[in-house]
């Protein structure tokens, strides 16, 4: 959308409008990013009792310029500059000395110079301030539950939907234009980053996307401090450009909640909640052996999850639920089914059956194992045993002894012999 500003390394080129309309000099994305980057510079400059009216025109004296890198970098200039920039060569000085200033920090700029903000080149003009807005408010910070040397592989853009991603796992969110048209992205975002903000977000109609963006972004404005520097009605444009949805959803990692803030339950929705493992299978769950299931609850709001398993002879037992403290809200079910048969195993999320409970669950009995079995007695010894007169060995096995009593036989080679059982 401007040929200002330099890739960082492993960073695409930022894509360029490819229709006529889209380059001409009043395509409707432009004048939303104008709004949008003059809010953000306002929202910067009010500390310091500035303010920008007209984005093209009022860097031209160097002045606003200087209080804003100040403000973002919080550093002084270092050098002494016009206050009262009557000329056009003290207003170039000026300029030049912010200039210099980005480039002893180690910005880097593409075809700026300080004729080009002097005279108001608009272009080159929102192309310094996205090269700003990348620096100071998605390079530099860093934001809770990400990792510093992650967040140097990446580039802003890539960082920005990374954390976007991990914070609103409900969604399928992939970009900065599209994703975000009907409004509900921004209230599940406004109510992942503090819930009850938004409860109802998912409930919110399509067709009335300004009406959803304005609730979600007047609640992050007044409890989570996040300033609306693009409008309800811009940022579900269909003109509306990356730049300018970037530079507002950069403030959410930062933001805070207020104390006060009318937090609303969220309705649980048991129906939504789901089960899935093979301690719920039809098949394959064997007497004695640990049942294992998980739930999944992120969709259902919240509710305390119990399991009740019931065997087929009418004994209900409940099992034993963990949390498992993860982003998808999981925990992990286990229950040791006593005999075989039929069991019925019913998943309550909030008091009510989630979706496909009571499940039906067969129990088999165990399949025995011969290396546990153990057998010992006169019957089974090498010597003493007499042909036509009863002897006897005991069997061991894991769930006790069982005796056999048999006629035994002796025969010349009785390490090879046989013994014969009887009934």
């Amino acid at each position: 959308m401007n040929s200002t500003l330099e890739a960082q390394p492993g960073e695409e080129p930022e894509e360029l409008p490819a229709t006529e309309k889209d380059l001409a000099e009043d395509a409707p994305w432009k004048k939303i990013q104008q709004n949008t980057f003059t809010r953000w510079c306002n929202e910067h400059l009010k500390c310091v009792h500035k303010r920008i009216g007209d984005l093209q025109r009022d860097l031209s004296d160097g002045l606003r310029l200087i209080a804003l890198l100040e403000v973002l970098s919080q550093k002084k200039m270092g050098r002494k500059y016009h206050p009262r920039p009557n000329f056009r060569q003290m207003k170039l000085e000026n300029v030049s000395v912010a200039l210099e200033f980005l480039e002893r920090e180690h910005i880097k700029l593409v075809s700026i110079d300080s004729k080009a903000i002097v005279d108001g080149n608009l272009k080159l003009i929102l192309g310094l301030i996205w090269t700003l807005i990348l620096h100071y408010s998605i390079s530099m910070p860093m934001w809770e539950d990400e990792e510093e040397e992650e967040a140097r592989r990446q580039t802003p853009k890539q960082r920005l939907l990374g954390w976007i991603q991990h914070k609103v796992p409900q969604l399928p969110i992939t970009n900065f234009h599209r994703d975000w048209q009907d409004g509900k992205a921004l209230g599940a975002l406004v109510d992942n980053c503090a819930p009850g903000l938004c409860p109802d977000w998912e409930s919110w109609d399509p067709n009335q996307p300004v009406q959803n963006a304005r609730e979600a972004m007047q609640q992050a404005d007044d409890w989570l401090g996040v300033p609306q520097v693009i409008a309800p009605e811009e940022i579900v444009d269909p003109n509306v450009d990356e730049h300018s949805v970037m530079t507002y959803l950069s403030q959410f990692p930062k933001a805070k909640l207020k104390p006060g803030a009318p937090l609303r339950p969220r309705q649980p929705q048991p129906a939504r909640a789901r089960a899935y493992g093979p301690g719920i299978e039809p098949q394959g769950n064997v007497v004695l052996q640990p049942a294992r299931f998980t739930v999944e609850t992120l969709d259902a709001g919240v509710g305390e999850v119990l399991v009740y398993v019931e065997d087929p002879e009418g004994h209900t037992e409940e099992a034993k639920v963990v949390p498992n403290n993860d982003k998808k809200r999981t925990y992990s079910v286990t229950y040791v089914p006593k005999v075989a048969g039929l069991h019925k195993v019913t998943v309550l999320f909030a008091g009510q059956n989630i979706d496909r409970s009571p499940f039906g669950v067969g129990v088999a009995m165990a399949l025995g194992d011969a290396g546990k079995v153990t057998a010992r007695g006169p019957g089974l010894e090498p010597t003493g045993n007499v042909a036509n007169k009863p002897t006897y060995f005991d069997i061991y096995t894991a769930g006790g002894c069982r005796r056999r009593r048999a006629p035994g036989l002796v025969v010349p080679r009785p390490w090879h012999g046989l013994l014969a059982l009887g009934p």
